[in-house]
């Protein structure tokens, strides 16, 4: 959500790390002496209920700001970012954040970012209770592809490291009704599957897929 100038300036105050894919990046519960920009690679934003539910909260991809909410509440983090695949991120001590955040005159623009995040769990929210799973599915593989290659205009795109188990989290169903769901768009050329690996063949069919409505399906 920052400026790519800010981005490339940001990334210059803190220190790369790598993160093997599965492996925790941020932990429920710890507190926020730092937080990450992503640089390279996909993550998930989940909570762990008491009982041992999961609950899916969102996707993260390169340009993304990871636990800032923690850095700026002063508060212990209420979510966990794992690795879908391997990561970068740039780990960033939180007051030389706060410091160059506000040096740079970039709070509105964190403010903005808060906004939008949270339509975006709003709306998602609404998705779950109202729209068929085969929809929420391919609108959860369009939002990877574009965490994936952003701005790229090609059909084809390869998303690996994801589970059947985590879709389902993310659409809000079981892993049965995931697989029923892929074979729907593999039958109608959207997509190919293997194990953890699922490559986006017609873009424009799955976008197909992701606008219709609770009353009809494509052709």
């Amino acid at each position: 959500m920052l400026r790519d100038e800010a981005w490339r300036e940001l990334q210059g105050q803190g220190t790369p790390r790598t993160f093997p894919g599965r492996s925790v990046m941020l932990r429920q519960g710890s507190s926020g002496t730092h937080l990450l920009a992503l640089t390279e690679g996909l993550a998930k934003v989940v909570c762990r209920e008491p009982g041992g539910m999961v609950t899916w909260l969102a996707f993260r991809g390169p340009g993304d700001l990871l636990g800032e909410v923690s850095v700026f509440h002063g508060t212990p983090r209420t979510a966990e970012v794992v690795a879908l695949t391997p990561c970068t991120a740039v780990v960033l001590e939180a007051e030389r954040f706060r410091r160059f955040i506000e040096q740079r005159g970039l709070i509105m623009d964190l403010m903005r970012q808060a906004l939008f995040r949270l339509r975006e769990s709003d709306a998602h929210r609404a998705e779950l209770l109202t729209l068929p799973l085969v929809v929420r599915l391919a609108r959860a593989l369009l939002r990877l592809a574009e965490l994936t290659s952003p701005g790229q205009e090609s059909d084809v795109v390869r998303l690996a490291g994801l589970s059947q188990e985590e879709i389902a989290q993310a659409t809000g169903v079981t892993r049965n009704a995931v697989i029923t769901g892929l074979q729907r768009l593999r039958e109608s050329g959207a997509v190919e599957t293997a194990r953890r690996v699922i490559v986006i063949k017609d873009m424009k069919a799955l976008r197909d897929w992701a606008m219709v409505d609770t009353k009809s399906k494509p052709a």
